[in-house]
Protein backbone atom coordinates (compact mmCIF):
# COMPACT_ATOMS: atom_id res chain seq x y z
CA UNK A 1 0.00 0.00 0.00
CA UNK A 2 1.15 3.55 -0.62
CA UNK A 3 2.78 5.51 2.20
CA UNK A 4 0.35 7.27 4.53
CA UNK A 5 1.68 10.70 3.50
CA UNK A 6 0.23 10.12 0.01
CA UNK A 7 -3.29 10.25 1.47
CA UNK A 8 -5.24 13.31 2.59
CA UNK A 9 -5.66 11.97 6.13
CA UNK A 10 -5.55 8.83 8.22
CA UNK A 11 -9.34 8.77 8.63
CA UNK A 12 -10.63 5.27 7.75
CA UNK A 13 -13.50 6.71 5.69
CA UNK A 14 -11.11 8.96 3.77
CA UNK A 15 -8.66 6.12 3.17
CA UNK A 16 -11.44 3.85 1.89
CA UNK A 17 -12.73 6.57 -0.41
CA UNK A 18 -9.25 7.21 -1.74
CA UNK A 19 -9.19 3.59 -2.94
CA UNK A 20 -12.85 3.09 -3.89
CA UNK A 21 -14.32 6.57 -4.21
CA UNK A 22 -13.77 7.30 -7.89
CA UNK A 23 -16.56 6.84 -10.41
CA UNK A 24 -15.53 3.38 -11.63
CA UNK A 25 -13.64 1.30 -9.05
CA UNK A 26 -16.67 -0.01 -7.16
CA UNK A 27 -18.43 -0.74 -10.45
CA UNK A 28 -15.49 -2.82 -11.67
CA UNK A 29 -15.51 -4.73 -8.37
CA UNK A 30 -19.31 -5.08 -8.60
CA UNK A 31 -19.02 -6.60 -12.07
CA UNK A 32 -16.35 -9.02 -10.89
CA UNK A 33 -18.43 -10.03 -7.86
CA UNK A 34 -21.97 -10.12 -9.17
CA UNK A 35 -21.36 -10.57 -12.90
CA UNK A 36 -18.53 -13.10 -12.57
CA UNK A 37 -16.57 -11.05 -15.12
CA UNK A 38 -12.89 -11.94 -14.97
CA UNK A 39 -11.47 -10.83 -18.34
CA UNK A 40 -10.88 -7.32 -19.67
CA UNK A 41 -13.25 -7.81 -22.62
CA UNK A 42 -16.05 -9.05 -20.36
CA UNK A 43 -15.63 -6.09 -18.02
CA UNK A 44 -15.55 -3.70 -20.96
CA UNK A 45 -18.29 -5.13 -23.16
CA UNK A 46 -20.82 -5.99 -20.48
CA UNK A 47 -20.57 -2.76 -18.50
CA UNK A 48 -24.08 -1.33 -18.12
CA UNK A 49 -22.52 2.07 -17.55
CA UNK A 50 -20.30 1.97 -20.64
CA UNK A 51 -16.81 2.27 -19.20
CA UNK A 52 -14.15 3.36 -21.72
CA UNK A 53 -11.28 0.94 -22.35
CA UNK A 54 -8.60 3.37 -21.13
CA UNK A 55 -10.53 4.04 -17.91
CA UNK A 56 -11.04 0.31 -17.32
CA UNK A 57 -7.34 -0.39 -17.87
CA UNK A 58 -6.46 2.39 -15.42
CA UNK A 59 -8.89 1.18 -12.75
CA UNK A 60 -7.72 -2.42 -13.05
CA UNK A 61 -4.12 -1.26 -12.53
CA UNK A 62 -5.10 0.90 -9.55
CA UNK A 63 -7.14 -1.87 -7.96
CA UNK A 64 -4.21 -4.23 -8.44
CA UNK A 65 -1.74 -1.78 -6.86
CA UNK A 66 -4.11 -1.34 -3.90
CA UNK A 67 -4.31 -5.11 -3.39
CA UNK A 68 -8.00 -5.39 -4.32
CA UNK A 69 -7.48 -7.65 -7.35
CA UNK A 70 -4.80 -9.83 -8.86
CA UNK A 71 -3.93 -10.41 -12.49
CA UNK A 72 -2.71 -13.73 -13.89
CA UNK A 73 -2.10 -15.06 -17.36
CA UNK A 74 -5.03 -17.03 -18.75
CA UNK A 75 -3.76 -20.55 -19.49
CA UNK A 76 -6.37 -20.94 -22.25
CA UNK A 77 -5.17 -17.90 -24.23
CA UNK A 78 -1.68 -16.37 -24.31
CA UNK A 79 -2.88 -12.79 -24.76
CA UNK A 80 -5.60 -12.83 -22.09
CA UNK A 81 -5.40 -12.20 -18.38
CA UNK A 82 -7.72 -13.36 -15.63
CA UNK A 83 -8.52 -10.89 -12.88
CA UNK A 84 -9.40 -12.18 -9.43
CA UNK A 85 -10.70 -10.55 -6.31
CA UNK A 86 -8.48 -10.65 -3.25
CA UNK A 87 -9.69 -11.31 0.27
CA UNK A 88 -9.60 -7.56 0.83
CA UNK A 89 -12.11 -7.03 -2.01
CA UNK A 90 -14.25 -10.03 -1.06
CA UNK A 91 -14.77 -8.47 2.36
CA UNK A 92 -16.61 -5.60 0.62
CA UNK A 93 -19.66 -7.84 0.06
CA UNK A 94 -21.54 -6.55 3.13
CA UNK A 95 -20.79 -2.97 2.11
CA UNK A 96 -21.97 -3.63 -1.44
CA UNK A 97 -25.15 -5.18 -0.03
CA UNK A 98 -25.75 -2.15 2.18
CA UNK A 99 -25.06 0.35 -0.62
CA UNK A 100 -27.36 -1.58 -2.95
CA UNK A 101 -30.10 -1.70 -0.33
CA UNK A 102 -29.81 2.01 0.34
CA UNK A 103 -29.97 2.77 -3.39
CA UNK A 104 -32.99 0.51 -3.80
CA UNK A 105 -34.87 2.31 -1.05
CA UNK A 106 -33.96 5.89 -1.96
CA UNK A 107 -33.31 6.08 -5.71
CA UNK A 108 -35.17 5.41 -8.96
CA UNK A 109 -33.75 1.95 -9.69
CA UNK A 110 -34.93 -0.58 -12.24
CA UNK A 111 -36.43 -3.84 -11.05
CA UNK A 112 -34.00 -5.89 -13.13
CA UNK A 113 -30.89 -4.22 -11.78
CA UNK A 114 -32.11 -4.01 -8.19
CA UNK A 115 -33.31 -7.59 -7.64
CA UNK A 116 -29.84 -8.72 -6.55
CA UNK A 117 -29.67 -5.89 -4.01
CA UNK A 118 -33.09 -6.83 -2.71
CA UNK A 119 -32.14 -10.48 -2.26
CA UNK A 120 -28.86 -9.60 -0.57
CA UNK A 121 -30.60 -7.19 1.76
CA UNK A 122 -33.28 -9.76 2.63
CA UNK A 123 -30.71 -12.55 2.96
CA UNK A 124 -28.63 -10.53 5.40
CA UNK A 125 -25.33 -11.61 6.95
CA UNK A 126 -25.91 -15.34 6.41
CA UNK A 127 -26.24 -14.80 2.65
CA UNK A 128 -23.31 -12.38 2.59
CA UNK A 129 -21.11 -14.93 4.34
CA UNK A 130 -22.16 -17.67 1.92
CA UNK A 131 -21.44 -15.35 -1.01
CA UNK A 132 -18.01 -14.42 0.36
CA UNK A 133 -17.22 -18.12 0.78
CA UNK A 134 -18.26 -18.72 -2.83
CA UNK A 135 -16.09 -15.83 -4.04
CA UNK A 136 -13.16 -17.25 -2.08
CA UNK A 137 -13.60 -20.57 -3.89
CA UNK A 138 -13.92 -18.89 -7.30
CA UNK A 139 -11.24 -16.20 -6.97
CA UNK A 140 -8.80 -17.51 -4.39
CA UNK A 141 -9.05 -21.17 -5.32
CA UNK A 142 -10.04 -22.27 -1.84
CA UNK A 143 -11.37 -25.81 -1.68
CA UNK A 144 -14.84 -26.76 -0.66
CA UNK A 145 -18.40 -26.67 -1.76
CA UNK A 146 -21.40 -24.72 -0.72
CA UNK A 147 -24.33 -22.63 -1.68
CA UNK A 148 -24.05 -20.71 -4.96
CA UNK A 149 -25.38 -17.27 -4.09
CA UNK A 150 -24.18 -16.08 -7.49
CA UNK A 151 -26.45 -18.63 -9.20
CA UNK A 152 -29.37 -17.60 -6.99
CA UNK A 153 -28.86 -13.92 -7.79
CA UNK A 154 -28.51 -14.63 -11.52
CA UNK A 155 -31.65 -16.79 -11.56
CA UNK A 156 -33.65 -14.03 -9.86
CA UNK A 157 -32.34 -11.47 -12.35
CA UNK A 158 -33.23 -13.69 -15.31
CA UNK A 159 -36.70 -14.33 -13.86
CA UNK A 160 -37.41 -10.60 -13.54
CA UNK A 161 -36.11 -9.96 -17.07
CA UNK A 162 -38.32 -12.72 -18.49
CA UNK A 163 -41.37 -11.50 -16.59
CA UNK A 164 -40.83 -7.93 -17.78
CA UNK A 165 -40.40 -9.07 -21.41
CA UNK A 166 -43.79 -10.79 -21.22
CA UNK A 167 -45.50 -7.72 -19.74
Amino acid sequence: MAESHAFRSGCPINLTLEILGDRWSLLVLRDMMFGDRRHFRELLGKSEEGIASNILADRLKKLQVQGMITRADDPSHKQKAIYSLTEKAIQLVPIMAMVGGWGRRHLAVTEELSIRAQLLEEGGPAMWDAFMDELRRRHLGLPGEGRSVLAELQAAYEEVCARNREA
